[in-house]
């Protein structure tokens, strides 16, 4: 199996298969078969590596862990907030999915501002053969509302969730793409990817920016990314289709301003007037009389 973390870690580097060898004290044959066979290194070959490069030696070989940590297996990365997360990984993770895309959050209005092309992302994925969900939050539902009070937004939240919708509108129209709504509670948003996931947490009183993202990659000993996918699948069993009519809808806005009443007819009674009884009265008009008698002819 070819570890292509490694080949791309390598090239972005500006390493060789030769430069990693003299620098790791190996044969350059030992590190082509890590890369073209999936050798495993000996740990002190792996943290090397790790080193050389600046990133960790679990990204590259997640399934050599020791048996105390099989819990965690599946964790190569704690990034400390969202903003720390490399702008590129999003969506260089979706550029390679072929098989499964699953996606829930509220706005996750990041995602379209760093990427003006994530509509065609998503599509291009559902082309190679990915089938795509995603969930997103009802922007009329208590949780969105609540969310946004939280993170002392208010209803702004409920706006960023709108533009998503304005973003992905007429995506639920591809093969291979469903867009579902959902009112769920959320404590993670999570963004899967194949076998491999983003959990952004989310902490009271604080946006989800800046709250820690767990970095996950599914390996046969590890629990955390079935733990996630589970919770993904009961929100998706409870969520609710979301057509692009909807969509549209919802970017308009719902609230529509009421007929008035035309200029130059200034006493014609408003309907909420009317609902509350309090239609302006008319002026009446005045029949002067005099008080001096007429006389008589």
């Amino acid at each position: 199996m070819v570890n292509d973390r490694l080949r791309t870690a390598m090239v972005a580097a500006g390493l060789t298969t030769e430069t990693v060898a003299l620098r790791l004290a190996v044969d350059a044959k030992t590190v082509e078969r890590w890369i073209s066979a999936g050798r495993v290194p000996y740990p002190r070959h792996r943290i090397a590596f790790a080193k050389l490069v600046g990133r960790q030696a679990g990204e590259f070989w997640p399934t050599a862990r020791d048996a105390d940590s099989a819990s965690a297996a599946d964790l190569i990365r704690l990034h400390p907030s969202r903003a720390s997360v490399p702008t590129h990984l999003w969506f260089d993770l979706l550029d390679a999915s072929n098989r499964s895309v699953d996606l829930l959050f509220y706005s996750a209005l990041f995602l379209s501002d760093g990427h003006a092309e994530l509509a065609a992302a998503i599509r291009r994925a559902a082309i190679r053969g990915a089938q795509v969900r995603i969930l997103v939050g009802n922007p009329r539902s208590a949780a969105v509302i609540a969310r946004g009070r939280d993170e002392g937004i208010g209803p702004d939240l409920g706006s960023r969730v709108r533009m998503t919708l304005h973003y992905l509108d007429g995506l639920d129209q591809a093969e291979g793409v469903q867009v579902r709504g959902h009112s769920t509670t959320l404590y993670n948003s999570i963004y899967r990817f194949d076998d491999d996931m983003l959990v952004n947490a989310h902490t009271f009183g604080a946006a989800a920016v800046e709250s820690p993202v767990l970095q996950i990659h599914r390996v046969p000993s590890g629990r955390l990314f079935d733990h996630y996918m589970r919770s993904f699948e009961r929100v998706w069993a409870a969520s609710t289709p979301l057509p692009s009519a909807l969509a549209r809808e919802e970017t308009r806005g719902t609230h529509r301003r009421r007929d008035k009443a035309p200029r130059g007819e200034p006493d014609h009674p408003s309907l909420k007037q009317r609902e509350l009884g309090e239609a302006p009265r008319r002026k009446r008009s005045r029949r002067i009389t005099s008080s001096v008698p007429q006389a008589r002819g």
